[in-house]
């Protein structure tokens, strides 16, 4: 039997299985999580180019973010660009996979073009999510190293399954419909070159991607059934590791009794997630008195694993040409966060200050030996002060990883912020208890959506 029926098979027998109930919980804080950060980004410069894609195209009902009706195909697409566009999207962080920014938009997007429940949805993104941070594990940081972002490159497959199916799809075409996203996938981290705005499609395209593998396969088009563990599969082609597939095998071993959701960790700057523990040692000087000017130079130590996204070339981090580049700059964010004595939108949203400027210049970086990435994002932050003393701060974690997790109550109140952003107060009360409860309409989400303080002039 190929991995791929195999995974087809574990999907089916879990509906005959309930979930336990705290994982379905946390699945739903995610899924709010998503939806908030998505309608936060529609309300920001990040989101235009995706509020300027669908002015002309009309269709299906399927709500966007950004509160225009669409194909199911382009709502997935333009809702998981907008949730991935602010780095503020959760992250499985053992894995490296961002899952809701491409399962969120698939799954949300099926269900109300086919007249499904919230909570089929959610059925739908939880499998999704559970099989992407398998695939993840299988292969960890290979896809990275050979210049993919695994979240879209594995999620174009895991969202065609999650599509074919919530479509009706026979077991045989939900096998095409993965074998066809496999020759759709991509998403490559040259990205970082210029600090360019295209990541944000990785994840929206690998959703779109997949709603179209599950329809053209449900048309009769054929994918090939070794999609992951063929010569030139997704692990041989992606990860450089053919024998990834047989770890995956392992991974699914465990499906439906281990469940990895409770571990998804969620981000709390709008920021790559590498550079949040730094953000928190960098307040955490602050709090001490330590000032920028005080600074003569800043020593940070990274895992080597995470340095090639947020470090190199060096020169080019300490002089990102706009906000949104600075978001994967180790040097800015912490000599932002010293400087204006805070990290959020607006961090982001215009050029890096002079001041900012001048002490990234005054930082140097490390290898941080031994580590334990990706398994906790760590950081050492080492100021040498104009007066000789030495101020040291290790951060063994990222807040809101499962070994620091954040409380539901912070999570909430990071959804609600988000969605005040652009929704009125009754908008942003009714998403919450249409995602938060059970045996909720997707009507009820998409008119909540579309209650905008602001009409986007779309």
């Amino acid at each position: 039997m190929t991995l791929a029926r195999s995974i087809v098979a574990d999907w089916a027998a879990l509906d005959k299985q309930p979930v336990p109930t705290h994982v379905l919980e946390v699945a739903r804080l995610h899924m709010l999580d998503a939806v908030g950060v998505g309608l936060a980004a529609s309300s920001l410069a990040q989101g235009e180019p995706y509020r300027r894609l669908v002015q002309s195209r009309d269709g299906v009902a399927c709500t966007l973010t950004g509160a225009r009706a669409c194909d199911a195909a382009d709502a997935a697409l333009v809702n998981g660009g907008l949730i991935h566009s602010l780095e503020y999207d959760d992250t499985h962080t053992a894995s490296i996979v961002h899952g809701s920014s491409v399962l969120v938009p698939v799954a949300l997007a099926v269900a109300e073009a086919e007249g499904q429940s919230l909570d089929d949805a959610l059925a739908a993104y939880l499998l999704g999510y559970e099989t992407l941070i398998r695939i993840g594990l299988a292969a960890p940081g290979a896809f990275q190293s050979r210049g993919f972002q695994i979240t879209p490159v594995g999620g174009a497959l895991v969202a065609a399954l999650m599509a074919s199916r919530m479509l009706g799809a026979p077991e045989d075409a939900q096998l095409h419909a993965m074998g066809i996203a496999l020759s759709q996938a991509s998403g490559v981290f040259e990205f970082l070159s210029n600090g360019s705005t295209v990541k944000s499609l990785h994840p929206g395209w690998a959703a779109h991607a997949g709603i179209y593998a599950a329809r053209l396969a449900i048309a009769g088009l054929t994918g090939p059934e070794t999609s992951l563990e063929g010569a030139r599969g997704l692990f041989a082609s992606f990860a450089g590791d053919a024998s990834a597939a047989a770890r995956l095998a392992d991974q699914m071993g465990d499906f439906g009794r281990r469940w990895h959701m409770p571990d998804v960790a969620f981000k709390f700057v709008p920021c790559c997630h590498y550079l949040h523990p730094f953000v928190e040692a960098a307040g955490s000087l602050a709090d001490n008195g330590v000032r920028a000017d005080d600074v003569a130079e800043i020593t940070l130590r990274i895992a080597l694993g995470a340095a090639g996204i947020v470090c190199e070339p060096w020169a080019a981090k300490q002089t990102p040409p706009d906000g949104h580049a600075a978001r994967w700059s180790l040097p800015v964010v912490v000599a932002a966060r010293l400087v204006e004595g805070r990290m959020d939108h607006a961090t982001f949203a215009t050029e890096v200050t002079p001041e900012v400027l001048a002490l990234a210049r005054r930082c140097r970086w490390e290898p941080l030996e031994p580590n334990r990435f990706p398994h906790a994002f760590e950081a050492v932050i080492e100021a040498r002060m104009r007066d000789g003393r030495v101020m040291t701060v290790k951060i063994d974690d990222v807040y809101g990883n499962v070994s620091r997790p954040a409380p539901w109550e912070a999570v909430v109140e990071k959804y609600r912020a988000n969605a005040a952003m652009c929704l009125t107060d009754a908008g942003v009360s009714a998403i919450e208890r249409a995602v938060l409860s059970p045996g909720q309409t997707l009507r009820t989400l998409a008119e909540a959506a579309a209650s905008r303080k602001t009409r986007i002039p779309l």
